[in-house]
């Protein structure tokens, strides 16, 4: 997952994956979604953002595992988990 804030047209867009979309949802004004063609939620668009959510929280962040997630063998289909701070 990537998180991008765009202050020139006040957006953040949250990457869930690598797919490309192939479609909008529009869930709430200025608030969209991107999915596949099966459905997959690919994306996240929030348009004037500042105005709906506190832009220094997208600063920072917290992860909250449990021990079984934690330690669950991984199947390989399953992507390895990797942690960065934009």
């Amino acid at each position: 997952m990537k998180i991008y804030y765009d202050n020139e047209v006040n957006a953040v867009y949250i990457k869930l994956g690598d797919a490309s979309p192939e479609g909008v949802t529009e869930i709430s004004a200025g608030i969209n979604l991107d999915i596949t063609t099966d459905g997959k939620l690919v994306g996240i668009e929030i348009l004037n953002a500042s105005l709906k959510m506190d832009i220094q929280t997208i600063l920072s962040y917290s992860l909250e595992l449990n021990e079984e997630t934690l330690f669950a063998r991984k199947s390989p289909s399953q992507p390895d988990i990797s942690i960065s701070n934009l």
